[in-house]
């Protein structure tokens, strides 16, 4: 699967009515996306998803998610080799976010760091920057 360029409107994805319906997105379709590691429980970083994105996560395993800079559909790992192998998902109470729990191969970051939290760290055993 390529990159995709088309975006599915909600209304014409595939996605389980029983899931879409308890999605609350944000003014552009989307709903935000928390992956974390399976085993380590590690955050590794956001991505959002529209209807379409979360259905073809659900139905092939693969982290699929919405570029909003880039306006199209991209599977993690699908050019550098650091494919998301999803385990669970789950939506969190509010519905307007879901957590994916995954085997990370690699990096998860785009800047090769294993995290996209990797790089700036805020707050530190109680200290304030």
């Amino acid at each position: 699967m390529g990159l995709v360029t088309d975006r599915v409107p909600a209304t014409d994805s595939a996605l389980d009515p029983a899931i879409a319906s308890r999605l609350k997105r944000d003014a552009d379709g989307l709903v935000a996306a928390i992956v974390q590691a399976v085993d380590t429980r590690e955050v590794l970083m956001l991505g959002w998803m529209d209807d379409e994105a979360l259905h073809r996560t659900l139905t092939t395993g693969r982290g699929t998610y919405w570029s909003r800079s880039r306006g199209e559909y991209w599977v993690k790992g699908e050019t550098s080799g650091h494919a998301q192998h999803v385990r669970e998902v789950r939506l969190d109470c509010d519905g307007d976010t879901v957590l994916l729990l995954v085997e990370q191969d690699g990096a998860a970051c785009h800047t090769g760091d294993r995290t996209c939290f990797d790089a700036d760290l805020l707050l530190a055993q109680g200290s304030r920057r």
